[in-house]
């Protein structure tokens, strides 16, 4: 009887993607040449990979037509262009929902209430290097006119937002502290200008610059 005749379902499917001979009958398609005893059979290639490669002749063919009859939608530097475009596009949409965040126009804050919110930022953040008086520790004085960044309000505010020196300045504080706490803390540092601490560090710096 037929071995066929006894193959499940999941045999016979198998069977179907491989299109191969059973062993029993290899003699039927074994070919004529032999290499040292080693014989080649002329299976039939599997119906799932003679499909496949048709599909990637035919999806060649039409994209080798696309790139030639339809070419400006393919060339490179339209991809690029196209890509930045996107790009900034988003970048002005994050700019408009995050106005804090590229606020360039700091003004200098003299009125009671943001000092005092400044002076209350500046001594949970800013005491440890800088001392409570502003005459310096780790960091610089900030009490006397030379400074290492440059002083005046947007200065010293671009200091807190990103950071002093690379490798051995202060952190970056604009992923801690808001806009307008930044903008606090600035006007707060400025005040202190003039004033007379315990222990003032030396200057530091070259800038020189005073509120005066």
């Amino acid at each position: 009887m037929d071995n066929k005749q006894h193959q499940t379902g999941w045999q016979k499917f198998i069977h179907s993607l491989t299109k191969a001979h059973d062993i029993e009958n290899e003699e039927e398609i074994m070919m004529d040449h032999d290499y040292d005893g080693i014989k080649e059979l002329d299976n039939q290639l599997p119906p799932w990979w003679t499909a496949g490669f048709i599909i990637t002749i035919l999806v060649m063919v039409f994209y080798y037509s696309q790139v030639i009859f339809n070419k400006e939608n393919y060339l490179q530097e339209n991809e690029y262009n196209n890509e930045v475009a996107e790009a900034q596009a988003e970048i002005e949409a994050y700019k408009k929902a995050h106005p804090e965040l590229f606020k360039t126009d700091v003004t200098l804050l003299t009125d009671a209430a943001s000092l005092e919110a400044g002076s209350k930022t500046f001594h949970t953040y800013c005491v440890a290097c800088h001392m409570a008086d502003g005459g310096g520790g780790i960091g610089p004085n900030l009490t006397d006119d030379k400074w290492i960044l440059g002083g005046g309000i947007e200065k010293i505010y671009h200091t807190i937002s990103e950071g002093g020196r690379p490798g051995k300045g202060m952190v970056a504080w604009k992923s801690t502290l808001s806009a307008k706490e930044r903008q606090q803390v600035a006007s707060y540092v400025i005040s202190l200008q003039g004033t007379t601490p315990a222990n003032p560090k030396a200057p530091q710096g070259d800038i020189t610059w005073s509120k005066q």
